[in-house]
Order: structure tokens, then sequence, then C-alpha cells
């Protein structure tokens, strides 16, 4: 897990600002899509569906002078109430989908259970992969609905359906300036490709370069651009990190930190475990990780704002939110739109530091903030 560094390539940078989407960016996301493929085992699929997604986001550029779409996709910040009654009860069965980490087992839970309150029948099926292995899932049907990141969506996603058959990578929207514009960006791209993304959460979960206090201490850093003058430094991250710009990329081209050895590994505590023994000297930590709190790290600021804007909402297969009816949706925006900072630091710190289930953590929260 998002700003206004998203979509446009470094050698086109103005001030405050770092810009994305090269030819080179554009290989590699070709070869990043070719990887989902053969992971998929469903090559031709896959592709004419990259394929679709990239001619109708070119479509909604060239509708719009540059920008995703003429709709209007303002987010919403309101609290939202529960439908009530059983409005799911007979209506068919769903299947959500989470990502490969701890946060997103969470979400996957909130979001069942919730559901399943209000009568819906969900089938939840967890750990699935990154983004580049769960978006499959949604564009052939396998899973109805996945929460994702809107930096993900953005950056990730957009620059895999530029560099399919069809895509073109100079018609990347301009950069989010604001966490409303990366939604806004967001909700369009996914709008043409046939899904809605709901309602985003208040809080936002980016990815943080972390050292140990003493090691920083030690080099005076407080900046992500000051590891440039140290020696090698082996960098202990998520392991699609190393493919990503809003990753191992973007570090290389937007801060120059050529000297970084990108050292892949899970996401979580692996990582924080990395760096307290000194198997790595720098870590990309998720900024809603409970370890934050111990007071052992120092977080590295991101001047550049390579990192940019990452509100989570779930993403639904439209045809999905009609047949379900708009109480579905109404549930799953009651959930995001209580899930704050803090209140998505201390899911995480229920079950990562205190060792209880997903299930558990969930069903708790759920009770506490949206009984009756």
């Amino acid at each position: 897990m998002v700003k206004g560094s998203l979509l446009h390539d470094a050698a086109a940078r103005k001030p405050g600002g770092t810009y994305l989407v090269t030819r080179r960016l554009a290989g590699r996301a070709r070869m990043l899509t070719c990887a989902v493929m053969t992971h998929l085992k469903c090559a031709r699929p896959r592709t004419a569906a990259l394929t679709l997604a990239a001619a109708a986001l070119l479509t909604g550029c060239a509708s719009s002078g540059g920008n995703f779409s003429a709709k209007n996709f303002a987010p919403s910040t309101a609290v939202v109430s529960l439908p009530a009654g059983q409005p799911g009860a007979g209506k068919p069965a769903v299947t959500l989908g989470t990502k490969n980490f701890t946060e997103e087992f969470i979400l996957g839970q909130l979001y069942a259970q919730a559901l399943q309150a209000k009568g819906f029948t969900v089938h939840l099926k967890q750990n699935i992969g990154p983004t580049e292995v769960i978006d499959p899932g949604l564009l052939n049907g396998t899973i109805d609905l996945y929460p994702e990141y809107t930096g993900e969506i953005i950056s990730t996603l957009t620059n895999i359906a530029l560099g399919a058959p069809g895509g073109a990578a100079g018609n990347a929207p301009a950069p989010p300036q604001s966490w409303q514009q990366a939604y806004e960006q967001a909700a369009s791209f996914e709008d043409r490709r046939g899904f809605t993304l709901l309602q985003p959460t208040p809080f936002q979960d980016h990815d943080e370069l972390i050292v140990l206090k003493a090691f920083a201490a030690q080099h005076h850093l407080t900046t992500i651009e000051q590891l440039k003058g140290l020696g090698p430094l082996k960098l202990g991250a998520y392991a699609p990190e190393q493919t990503r710009y809003i990753g191992f990329v973007g570090l290389q081209r937007v801060y120059g930190l050529g000297n970084l050895q990108f050292v892949g590994l899970p996401a979580g505590s692996p990582i924080y475990a990395a760096l307290d023994s000194g198997r790595v000297q720098v870590a990309d930590a998720f900024s809603t990780d409970p370890q934050l709190t111990s007071g052992k790290y120092a977080v590295l600021s991101d001047p550049k704002n390579l990192f940019g804007y990452q509100n989570l909402a779930p993403v639904v297969n439209k045809k999905v939110l009609q047949r379900e009816g708009p109480a579905f949706a109404q549930t799953l925006n009651a959930v995001s739109s209580r899930l704050t900072t803090s209140a998505m630091r201390q899911l995480n710190a229920e079950v990562v530091l205190g060792h209880r289930s997903p299930a558990a953590a969930a069903r708790q929260f759920l009770a506490s903030e949206l009984s009756g």
C-alpha cells in the first residue's frame, strides 16, 4: 500500500512533484502483465481483458482533454448508517477477495461480516495475492469485489493497462495533487472497466521508509533523499514493491538511490524482524503498521511525495451492485466510513501484537461501532 508523483516520468519532473509513465515503465508493465498471466494460466483472456481496459482508459482520456473522465467521481466523506432489516436475504451469493497481508485479512472480515449480518451471502476468499494477482480475478469474475488502495489503482493497475496490447504510455492522466483527486482518478479508471469504487476510508495506508533510530542518529537521517549519501544499503520490502513505481523503481528514479539492494519479504512482521536483526538497514513499512508506535524506528520523510495517496475502498463489479440492490453498497460504505487511521491501527495492533484472529478483531469492531 499511495502523492502527486504517480503517473509520469522523472525526466519531466516539476518542482514538488514527480512524473511517471515512460516507454521503459510501459515495457516493465508489459513484462509484469505477462508474469501475472503466466501465474494465472489464463494468458489469452487476460490479454483481451487488459486490451479492453487500456482501450477504455484511452477513450476516456481522449474524450475529456487528458483527464480520466468528465463524470463526477468526487468522494463522499459522510458517516453512513447501516440499512434496516435483512435486505440481503434471498440475494445471490457474492465472492469477496482480499490481498495477502494482515490489514487486508481484517478488511475482508469487516466487510464480509457486515454484509452477512444484513442477510447477504458472502464467500470470503482470502490471501489471493498482491494487486497484480488479485485484479485479474476481478476482471475474469472469479471474485466480485475486493478492498483496494487508490494509489495502487492509479499507479500499478493503470500502468499494467497502458502497457497491455493496445495501450499507449503517453496517455496517462495528470498526477493527483490531493487524496480527493487520487480517488477521482481511481474511481474513473474502475468505472470504465465495469467496476464501481465505493466510498473511501478516512484512513490511508501508504509506504514509509524506516530505519532503526540508532541508525538514523548515527547518520543524521531525517529524509529519504539523505540515504543517497551512504554506502550500499539493503532495503527490506514487500516483494511486489521491487517492480512498482511507488516502490523500489521510484526510489531509484525519483531519489537516485542506486545504492539500495532490494530484499523481498512478506509484508508486516518479517520486514521488522529483518530490520531489527541487521539483515537490512532500511525497510519499506506501511503507515498503519502497529510496530511503528514502539519508538524503535525513525520514519524518513518523503519530500518528493513518491508514495502518494492511499485511501482504501471496495472495488465492486457493477452488475453485482445492481443485482444485490442499494443496501449492499450502503452496508460496505457504513463500514468504510468508520475506518479512521486510529481505528485501523488499533485493529492491526490487535491482530499483529495481540495475536487475535482477524475475524475476532473485526467482530468486536463491528459490535462496537455498528451495533443497533
